[in-house]
């Protein structure tokens, strides 16, 4: 890899940007495409499902053999409210290889002995979001049914675009919680964004289930084939 092609994919990856690196096997010949070039490049569809893949592979375009060399940064999950579902969410999307952590100001719920091994930050959103460089690769969960906590909570979360936004409540629950957001400006795409219910509809009941189907739902949105959003060509800075 040339010095300067090296330069730019560090570049990129330090800022949280996908990046696909395409080598040609027949003689080596390497070219860089950015997230915002994605769309425009005559591999574009090799080149978002790759992405949303998250792995690298060979394919073929025009009698040529090509290798996609994938760069995409380490999904993060967020998880605001040290409840029972989060003790069982955590481990699980940390199997998933997500960087996760979880957010509570309440410390009798965040404690080092109900998360062992996560990142765990006891204050209040408003204190603990903008230090965590939030970004469209974020997952973002809010279950403590306390809007002083998951209100705030949210609206760092749509400032940031994260790839997905999920709320713990039933419907009435999140009747009112659009009233409240809507209040403090929140749009009517911005609140469309919100799973809930939250999780996939599997008929989950224990904590354990309900952490399967959050995690579920949000493999889905991050796997299934879409256009790739020009958001991920920004970098999100708190």
């Amino acid at each position: 890899m040339k010095a300067e092609t090296l330069a730019i994919l560090n570049t990129e990856r330090a800022a949280r940007r996908p990046v696909i690196l395409v080598t040609d096997i027949s003689d080596g010949t390497q070219r860089l495409v950015k997230a915002a070039d994605f769309g425009a490049d005559p591999l574009h569809a090799e080149l978002d499902k790759q992405l949303r893949m998250g792995k690298s592979a060979m394919v073929e375009s025009d009698g040529k053999k090509l290798f996609l060399n994938v760069y995409a940064p380490t999904a993060r999950l967020v998880i605001i409210g040290a409840v029972h579902i989060s003790q069982a969410l955590a481990p699980l999307a940390r199997s998933l290889d997500y960087d996760v952590t979880v957010v509570d100001p309440r410390t009798a719920f965040a404690s080092p002995e109900r998360f062992p091994d996560v990142k765990l930050i006891a204050e209040w959103p408003d204190e603990a979001l903008p230090g965590l460089n939030i970004d469209h690769y974020t997952a973002f969960v809010a279950v403590t049914h306390d809007p002083k906590i998951d209100d705030p909570a949210l609206l760092h979360a749509f400032e940031k675009n994260c790839f997905y936004i999920g709320a713990l409540g039933s419907r009435k629950t999140h009747a009112k919680r659009a009233d409240r957001l809507k209040a403090q400006g929140v749009s009517e795409a911005d609140f469309a964004r919100i799973k809930a219910p939250i999780g996939l509809n599997i008929g989950a009941v224990s904590p354990s289930e309900i952490a399967v189907s959050i995690m579920a739902e949000i493999t889905a949105e991050l796997r299934i084939p879409k256009t790739i959003p020009a958001e991920l060509s920004k970098v999100s800075n708190p």
